[in-house]
Parts: structure tokens; C-alpha cells; sequence
């Protein structure tokens, strides 16, 4: 414990310079204003800032972009209680409760309760962050090839299954996902799939191209095919925090906060099912459950402590385990293994520094949202007003630029267009992207684990069945599908009642 505050106390320090308090306000800057735009989203910036810090150095590249993530989180409540449209996905449920408060005349009140709830939310996803890394450290390096593969397997299922309307919707897009990842060639004899002679395809799809179009150019698409609706923004009180509001709700900002780290955890989740599943927990514990979508601060303080908390314990499994928790979790993962840190269960061995390095950059990050939210929140809602025939070009040169940028490559803005004309048409057809997004990223994880428990086991599927963790993941996978079927849940509910019966 105290190794861990010095290691803490020497990433703080390494990042208190001239140069790095620039990039933390520049990028939280950056990534609220892209939170706040509605149609733009945390993954897509995320993206998007990946390509321009390829010249960083590593430790600031990832600190500009830990900033972005945690800024877009937050700036997504700034549109959702003034215009009554989330800025993110994770920002829908504040505007149950936040818009109401806006209408009433409460807007700066609303927005001050969003910053106390995204900053105390954030430090408390940092705190399990800190505590929960080395200690998932140390059981990832119990698993093997035949536990990976189910892992792997594990967050494509419960990706699909809660981060859209039809599981079977989801689960199509992760496998979807896990198809692109083996097109090029194979990691063991270099045999190249489905490239159909292209030379451009024998290396495979570049993972950042990819999110650039299925974030970046298909929200544009989106953005042209619906029709801007004039923007008029409610007046607003003082946007200060009010002390009282942060007493009063302690339980629900802990409660929050603590199931937002949880939902993180899970693979492939994200943000927006943390903010949700908050704010049904804080309606359920409430005493005042009717006031609930009418201008209660109680659920707008859930929904912000649950999604910012999320962030965090999204970043837990990407390092321990090499697997994202959510979409933008998936992106600065690429981010860092394009940089040269791996992450994963030889990550507290190799590079415990990095762990705590991480969390200062949370730290750093929740001080920018803070400043931002008490400062230029006036001054930033502007931005709100900013025609789409000004957005639209910009973030259009900024994809192309993006994708080119990674291997000076045209091939690759070709496949950051296909991605975004795929995304697109998903989108239309209701298919959820974060599954998708995750298949891409784990394909690979999962391909190269499957070959590799095979030649451990010369051809024997026993140990992927049999072994301790294997087996609880692949019974969950299972339940989990299986659960999703009418007959298997009417036949548990008649088991219930028989038992409660008796």
C-alpha cells in the first residue's frame, strides 16, 4: 500500500510540468467540446486524437487522451440538460431529469449537480482503479490460452446482449467484428484469408482506420440525414455546485459510483449502461421514486456519477487483461499498443509504474472537467450554436487525415469510408456499434488463444471445458444466451414458483 502512494506520488509529479498542465486543459477542452456536440462521441474522438499524437511521446500522447475520454463523458450532460439531446450516448438519462430542471428555470443548478457528480464519480472509478489493477494483475496471470479464448468470447455475448434493444442484434455485430479481424493473414503460418488477392488486404484491417468510420464518418452521415432543429438554450442560474446537494445525496454519488466501476469492468459494456443502471438503482432507493423524469436532482446526480465512474473501471480490464470495457476503452487500448505499451497480465511486472501513471492521468483529468464546469460552461455553450455546415467539413478532413496518418496508406481511408458507410447502415437497422467495435479489437486475442490451447492440448478440446476459470466462463456464456429465450425463462420462473411454493 505505501509503494502504491509513492509510485502514485511520482506519476503525479512526472505530470506536474509546464508542458503536460497544457495538454490536460487543452484535450479535456477538446474532449468536452466534442462530448457537448450532439452526434459527435467519445469513441469517435478518442479516435480522431489517436491520430494526432502519434509523434507524442508515449506517457503524453496517452495523457492527452485519457483527458479526452474523461472530458467527452462529462461534456455530454452540457447539450443533454440545456437541448434535451445527449451529447453521448452515455449521457441519455441525464436528460430525464436534467432537461426538466432546465425548463423549471434550474439549468445552472442541473449543470452544477453534472459536474459534482462527473467529478466524485470519476474519483471514485480512480480509487478502484488504483485498488483493484494490481490485484486483477496478479489473478490475470492465472489465466492461460483456453481462459483468454473464453474471455474474449464472454465480452462479445455481454456486449451484445446489453448494449442494445435485440440481443441477437448485438451478438451479430460482435461476430461480425470477429470476422474483420481475420481478414489478412493468420498469426501462426502467415496464410492469407479473405484478402481476394488484394495485397492491401494480406495485412489486414488496420484497427484505427476501422473506428475512425464506424465513429467518426458514419456520425456524420447520421448527422446530414436528420435535419438540424434551430438551437435555443435555456437561461440559466449559477453553475457553482451547491454544497448541500453533494451532502444530501452521499448514499446515491457512492452507490453510483460504485455500480459505474462494476458496469466498467464488464467487458464491452460502456458508459451508457452505467448511467442508466444508476439511475434505476437511485429510483428504486428513492423515498421521492414519482419525482423521477420530473426535475430530480437525485436521478441527475446517479446518472453523472454512474457514467463518469464507468470511465475508470473500463480503463481496469484493459489493463490487466488486455480487454476494453467499453468502445472508447477500446480505442485507447489500440492507442497504447501504438505507442509500445502492452497491456495486460504481465503489465504489474513489466510496467507497474504505468498502472499508477494512468491513474494520475484520471486525476489530471477530473481537475480539467472541474475547471471547465465552474469557469467557461457560459462561454462553452456557444459552441452548441455552431452550425452542422461548419462541423461537418472539419470533422470530415479530420477523419480522412486520421486514417491516412496511421501508415500513410490510401487503402486506409478507403476502409475508414467503408467502415463509416457499415456503421451508417447498422445504425439505421438498429444494430449496436460497441459489439462491433469489440469483435474487431478481440478478434485477433481470441484467434491467436484458440490456436494456441490447441497445440497445447495437441487437438484436445478437454482443457477449454474442463479447467476452473474456462469452465465458469463458458457455463456463463451459455446461461447467459440461453436466458435471452422465452421457453428457458418461463421454465425458470416455474422452477422459482415451485421452490417458492414449497
Amino acid at each position: 500500500m505505501f509503494d502504491g502512494l509513492i509510485a502514485f506520488g511520482h506519476s503525479i509529479g512526472s505530470f506536474l510540468t509546464p508542458q503536460s498542465l497544457f495538454y490536460v486543459f487543452a484535450s479535456s477542452l477538446v474532449g468536452l467540446i466534442i462530448g457537448a456536440l450532439p452526434g459527435l462521441t467519445a469513441t469517435m474522438g478518442l479516435a480522431l486524437m489517436t491520430t494526432l499524437t502519434l509523434k507524442m511521446p508515449s506517457s503524453q500522447a496517452l495523457l492527452v487522451l485519457v483527458c479526452t475520454y474523461v472530458g467527452a463523458i462529462y461534456g455530454g450532460s452540457r447539450s443533454a440538460i440545456l437541448l434535451n439531446i445527449p451529447g453521448t450516448p452515455a449521457s441519455a438519462a441525464s436528460c430525464l431529469d436534467g432537461y426538466a430542471l432546465a425548463r423549471q428555470g434550474h439549468a445552472g443548478r442541473a449543470m452544477g449537480i453534472a459536474t459534482s457528480g462527473s467529478v466524485l464519480g470519476t474519483l471514485i472509478g480512480m480509487f478502484f482503479l488504483a485498488l483493484f489493477t494490481p490485484l486483477l494483475g496478479d489473478l490475470a496471470l492465472k489465466f492461460g490460452a483456453y481462459e483468454f479464448f473464453w474471455l474474449t468470447v464472454f465480452g462479445v455475448v455481454i456486449s451484445g446482449t446489453l448494449t442494445g434493444d435485440d440481443p441477437m442484434k448485438g451478438w451479430m455485430a460482435g461476430f461480425l467484428g470477429l470476422f474483420v479481424a481475420t481478414i489478412g493473414q493468420e498469426a501462426i503460418y502467415a496464410y492469407e484469408r479473405f484478402n481476394f488477392g488484394n495485397r492491401d488486404l494480406a495485412g489486414g484491417i488496420a484497427l484505427v482506420p476501422a473506428l475512425v468510420g464506424a465513429f467518426g464518418f458514419a456520425e456524420l452521415l447520421v448527422v446530414m440525414k436528420e435535419r438540424q432543429v434551430p438551437v435555443k438554450i435555456n437561461p440559466f442560474d449559477s453553475v457553482i455546485p451547491r454544497v448541500r446537494d453533494v451532502l444530501r445525496y452521499w448514499k446515491t454519488i457512492l452507490r453510483s459510483g460504485c455500480i459505474g466501476t462494476f458496469i466498467g469492468i464488464v467487458p464491452g459494456v460502456g458508459e451508457d449502461v452505467a448511467a442508466w443502471t444508476s439511475y434505476a438503482a437511485a429510483k428504486r432507493a428513492s423515498k421521492e421514486p414519482e419525482t423521477f423524469g420530473k426535475g430530480s436532482i437525485d436521478g441527475l446526480m446517479a446518472a453523472e456519477t454512474g457514467d463518469n465512474a464507468c470511465v475508470p473501471g473500463a480503463v481496469i480490464p484493459v489493463l490487466t487483461l488486455a480487454v476494453p470495457g467499453s468502445a472508447p476503452a477500446a480505442v485507447l487500448m489500440a492507442a497504447m499498443l501504438i505507442h509500445g505499451v502492452q497491456p495486460g497480465p504481465m503489465i504489474m511486472i513489466q510496467s507497474p509504474q504505468f498502472v499508477y501513471d494512468v491513474v494520475a492521468m484520471m486525476l489530471f483529468a477530473t481537475l480539467g472537467i472541474l475547471f471547465y464546469g465552474l469557469t467557461l460552461t457560459k462561454l462553452m455553450i456557444r459552441v452548441l450554436q455552431v452550425p452542422q455546415t461548419v462541423i461537418v467539413p472539419v470533422i470530415l478532413v479530420l477523419c480522412t487525415i486520421g486514417a491516412f496518418a496511421i501508415a500513410g496508406r490510401l487503402f486506409d481511408v478507403w476502409v475508414m469510408l467503408a467502415f463509416g458507410i457499415i456503421g451508417f447502415i447498422l445504425r439505421q437497422l438498429n444494430y449496436p456499434m460497441a459489439p462491433l467495435v469489440l469483435g474487431i479489437v478481440l478478434g485477433d486475442l481470441m484467434e491467436k488463444n484458440l490456436r494456441r490451447g490447441l497445440v497445447l492440448s495437441d487437438g484436445d478440446l478437454g482443457p477449454f471445458l474442463t479447467r476452473p476459470i474456462s469452465l465458469v466462463l463458458w457455463l456463463a456464456i451459455v446461461l447467459i444466451i440461453a436466458l435471452k429465450f422465452d421457453a428457458v425463462r418461463n421454465l425458470f420462473s416455474r422452477a422459482r414458483a415451485a421452490v417458492l411454493g414449497r
